[in-house]
């Protein structure tokens, strides 16, 4: 079943955006008309379970990097390139580390390598287990995720947010189904892919908020090291909702990347 997605441009690149857990593809609403006015084929997808995809049983990363990968074959295109936010950026992670081939460029925006794992390779699983039942216990109390979008979006915001942008972040939480939320917990809590950092070949930026206490920019720093051809850019006063807190500054950061030739799309060997 190939995930639902709204697209906009017709450029010869492709830019597919993958959003985080509490969004859908509205939460690049301000993206994929940038991108399709500067030339580019904007796509953003609706992850399985959100929107108008279909879940998919089990609710693992492989399972939603086959989906994104299918959606590409979908597409018809021969490589993308791969936008991720948060959560989106642990599944572009997967992509990349499954298809390289498919990805032509990266974006990787207030994500992080792993979760609920430390950088020293211990466990961090009591954090983990405490970051899912915060966030489900508003649901176990009988509250809607409109409720839990207006508790969670001001806390990840910086201060430096567009108040559009949060409102649109608060909007698109509110409408992912509960079940869904919950399964997305389930399955961030099991990623770790900093062992396949150094094995990224393609130009990749990555994009950290000021403020984010999530993917904090020290962890999207740490990463940057990892990866051969990557650079790390910083939004000052903002947190976690990158491309909707600074939309204009995401947009410029994200433009130059794509503007700049690159020689090949093989790897820099050192």
């Amino acid at each position: 079943m190939i995930p639902k997605f709204t697209t906009l441009g017709s450029g010869p690149t492709t830019v597919l955006m993958l959003h985080g857990i509490g969004g859908g593809h509205v939460a690049f609403a301000p993206q994929v008309e940038t991108l399709a006015g500067a030339g580019y084929r904007a796509v953003a997808w609706d992850m399985p379970g959100y929107g108008h995809s279909a879940p998919i049983e089990p609710y693992t990363f492989k399972g939603l990097a086959q989906s994104c990968i299918d959606l590409i074959d979908a597409l018809q295109c021969e490589h993308v390139v791969l936008v991720g936010h948060s959560m989106g950026g642990m599944v572009a992670q997967e992509v990349v580390a499954r298809r390289p081939e498919r990805v032509s460029r990266l974006v990787l925006s207030a994500t992080s390598a792993a979760f609920g794992k430390r950088t020293d390779g211990r466990s961090a699983d009591a954090w983990a287990q405490q970051f899912i039942a915060q966030r489900t216990a508003p649901l176990d109390a009988g509250q809607t995720m409109a409720d839990v979008a207006r508790k969670l979006v001001p806390q990840m915001v910086g201060p430096g947010s567009l108040p559009e942008g949060a409102r649109l972040a608060e909007h698109c939480m509110a409408g992912v189904p509960a079940a869904t939320y919950r399964r997305a917990l389930d399955c961030l809590v099991t990623f770790d892919r900093q062992a396949a950092l150094a094995g990224i070949g393609v130009p990749t930026l990555l994009i950290g908020g000021e403020f984010d206490r999530v993917a904090a920019p020290s962890v999207m720093k740490q990463m940057a090291a990892a990866i051969a051809r990557a650079r790390y850019v910083e939004l000052p006063g903002i947190g976690h909702l990158t491309n909707l807190e600074a939309p204009d500054e995401f947009d410029a950061a994200l433009l130059g990347f794509l503007g700049e030739t690159q020689p090949d799309r093989t790897r820099d060997t050192h």
